[in-house]
This record gives structure tokens, C-alpha cells and sequence, in this order.
């Protein structure tokens, strides 16, 4: 179940490497708290599935570049076995842009880009055009856009992805001044094993953080937004129910009657009575769950997990790639050595499934990833699931789509 020493929670070690329990480890003081969640694994200086409790401090590294990045789903009013799955799913691909190099077709206006013009934190400001080209775009990875049908027939709308290219530079330009260099000064990359970057919450830099990290949230959350309007527009429906959490985020929380500022990379808040939107990966179910009280639930600072966790790295799943200019300039992948999954046989399987899958790529296969209903388990009795969503369309960023701001 879970694994308890001195102020760290261990959800599933049974199925967690080792190297991201280690890497914990190296991000929590003896004043702080550590959790892993059960579909944990290795990251950049903090580990994806990881939340630490900070007594004075905020951790860049715990919050990651993809500042925001969280989840929606949404039951709508329209029963699945009415809806022409084929044809929505072609909709969302031609009208809502994946990956960096296609910005929406058409521009979206929303406050919070009039929020990014008058940003707190004063360099933010000068990234409001980039911010306006990718207000509603999707990304690239595991990112995605996907249609359920619950135990009732309804059918659901689920999304998952962050701030985009505007969270990414905010995350680099303060590793940059965590540094000593200026804001849109290139940074020195750190290694997978290096400390965590943080920031005593009470020095200039880490109220500019603070500031600078909640910006990029509510324009993450903006994003969703849009993009869920996007979908019911195409469908023609409208929400009965609206599920939406943040999964990379640092917040300002009592835990153990103590406060701290908590620090959630790749796991989903889940205090008693907060619903939460897991997805699994594209063939698998999905589900809806909500946190309970309990005393592992007090351990694992309300946290759960935010998907089923990678099995395999995306090298292996898809090999050694490298991306190219083609003749045209245009950036394409290029497959140098064959992965562990064969990714016709994938989509020749949910073809059968009945699943209409657009774009994706031998990365984010099935069995890339551990089954969610397994690393569920391993989380207790500190949630439960309130429904199960079967997949039954899938759009992500194909695999020649090239993103530098996915995490």
C-alpha cells in the first residue's frame, strides 16, 4: 500500500523505480514532507508523480516547465451512441492546433491575456504575443483531447496540457536569474540528478516566482477553458458536470497543522469532497475520482496520481529519433534505431476497439504506460472512483510534430 519513513510517503514502491524514490529523497529537508504518488517516475531534479511540502520555500523544480499543466473533463447533455465519433473527431484536428508549429486557426481573446499585458512580474509582458498565438493550443507529448462514454451513455469531454511555450519560458527565464543571469538569458542546463532550484519565499525572487508561476496557471487553465468550448461547440452540447485541477503547480497549504507551500509535479490535489480527472493512456479507461479523509490520505498530503505513470522511456517505446530540416526547412522526425512497440499494430488495435485515434506515435502507446487501474490500488484508501470513462476518440500531436515546450 504505502511505504512510511521519518516525512516521507511512498505510495506502490513495489512499482516505482528506484532512481525516482531517490530523487525524492534528495528534494525533501528534515522540515519538509515527501510523497510519491503510485505512478511515479524519474524527472528533472524532482520526480514526476512527487509532491514535497516547503516550509520557506518554493520549488521551480517541483512546479517543472510545464507550469499549470493539468487536467478538464466534462459530462456533457449528449448521449454517446448519438454522436458520429468519426466525424467529431476530424472536426477537433482541422479546427485546434497540436504541437508549436501550428498556432489555432483562428485567434482567441480571453482576459487573461489582458492579465499577461499587465503582468506583475514585468518581463511576462513582452510574451503576450506568444501567449495570444497558442491561447487554446494543445501541445505535443502525452497531451491530448479525448471523447468518453460513462457508465450512463453520456459522453464526456477530457484534455490535458499546460501553459504552452508561455509557462516554458517563464520556468527557463527564472532558472536563468536563479543563475545570476538576466531573465531571457539562455540558462546552463542542469542534470537529472541536480539539487532542486529553490527559492526562500520570502526574497524578491521568490515573490516574483510566486507571482510569475500563478500568471502562467490561470493561463493554463484559461487554455483548457477554451479548448473544452471549442469541443462542445463542434458537438453542439453543453456541460452537466466540470472536473478541472492543476497537476504542476505550487500552492500555499496547512498540512499536519502546519503550513507550507506544497509543490505538486505530475500528481492531482485531492483534499475530501475534490474531484479529480485521470486519464490512462489511448486505449485504456479513464476515470473520475474524488479524495476522501483519511489518515494515508493526511500522509499523502492529499495527493494523487495524474495517470497511469510511464513504463517505458520514450526512446524506448519508440527508439533513437532525431529531428531534421527537410529541403524546406520544415523540422521532421527521424527514426535512427526501432523501438519496443510496433505502432501499426497499436492503431490497428484500437481500430478494432471501435476508437477513433488521430495523430499520437509509438511514445504514447499502451504499454508504454502501467495500467491505471493497478496504480489506483497501490493509492488506498485515499480516493475513490466515482466513474469509469471508456475511450472513444483520441487526438494528440502526431509523431512528426515537433514541440520544444512539453515537459
Amino acid at each position: 500500500m504505502a511505504i512510511v519513513q521519518n516525512n516521507i510517503t511512498v505510495f506502490g514502491e513495489e512499482i516505482i523505480d528506484q532512481s525516482a524514490i531517490d530523487q525524492l529523497k534528495r528534494c525533501v529537508s528534515e522540515e519538509d514532507l515527501g510523497v510519491l504518488t503510485a505512478d511515479a517516475h524519474y524527472g528533472y531534479a524532482h520526480p514526476i508523480g512527487g509532491a514535497v511540502a516547503y516550509k520557506n520555500k518554493v520549488s521551480l523544480s517541483g512546479v517543472g516547465f510545464d507550469i499549470g499543466c493539468g487536467n478538464k473533463a466534462v459530462r456533457t447533455d449528449i448521449m454517446a451512441s448519438d454522436v458520429k465519433i468519426s466525424r467529431v473527431m476530424d472536426e477537433i484536428v482541422r479546427t485546434i492546433g497540436f504541437g508549436v508549429g501550428r498556432p489555432n486557426p483562428k485567434r482567441v481573446d480571453h482576459p487573461v491575456l489582458e492579465h499577461i499585458k499587465k503582468a506583475e512580474f514585468k518581463p511576462q509582458r513582452e510574451m503576450r504575443k506568444l501567449a495570444a498565438e497558442q491561447l487554446g493550443t494543445v501541445g505535443s507529448g502525452n497531451h491530448f483531447i479525448d471523447l468518453f462514454e460513462d457508465e450512463k451513455g453520456y459522453l464526456w469531454v477530457g484534455v490535458h496540457f499546460g501553459s504552452r511555450g508561455f509557462g516554458h519560458k517563464t520556468a527557463s527565464g527564472f532558472i536563468a536569474l536563479s543563475q545570476g543571469l538576466s531573465f531571457f538569458d539562455k540558462a546552463k542546463e542542469g542534470s537529472m540528478d541536480a539539487p532542486p532550484i529553490l527559492f526562500d519565499i520570502d526574497s524578491e525572487l521568490g515573490q516574483d516566482y510566486i507571482a510569475a508561476m500563478s500568471l502562467a496557471g490561470e493561463y493554463a487553465y484559461a487554455g483548457r477553458d477554451v479548448v473544452v468550448e471549442q469541443v462542445l461547440g463542434i458537438l453542439g452540447g453543453k456541460a452537466t458536470e466540470v472536473i478541472h485541477n492543476h497537476h504542476n503547480f505550487a500552492w500555499f497549504e496547512k498540512h499536519q497543522g502546519e503550513n507550507y507551500w506544497v509543490v505538486r509535479k505530475g500528481c492531482t490535489p485531492a483534499f475530501p469532497g475534490q474531484k479529480g480527472f485521470i486519464g490512462a493512456n489511448m486505449y485504456d479507461n479513464s476515470v473520475i475520482i474524488e479524495g476522501v479523509e483519511s489518515e494515508l490520505s493526511v500522509r499523502g498530503l492529499y495527493s494523487t496520481v495524474h495517470g497511469a505513470g510511464r513504463l517505458l522511456s520514450r526512446r524506448a517505446a519508440a527508439g533513437k529519433t532525431k529531428w531534421i530540416r527537410d529541403n524546406k526547412g520544415v523540422k521532421r522526425k527521424t527514426v535512427v534505431s526501432p523501438g519496443l512497440v510496433d505502432f501499426e499494430a497499436v492503431q490497428q488495435r484500437m481500430k478494432a476497439q471501435g476508437i477513433e485515434l488521430r495523430g499520437a506515435g509509438a511514445d504514447e502507446a499502451p504499454e508504454a504506460y502501467k495500467k491505471l487501474e493497478d496504480v489506483l490500488k497501490h493509492q488506498g484508501n485515499t480516493i475513490k472512483v466515482l466513474h469509469t470513462l471508456r475511450p472513444l476518440g483520441v487526438a494528440m500531436a502526431g509523431e512528426d510534430v515537433y514541440d520544444p515546450y512539453k515537459d
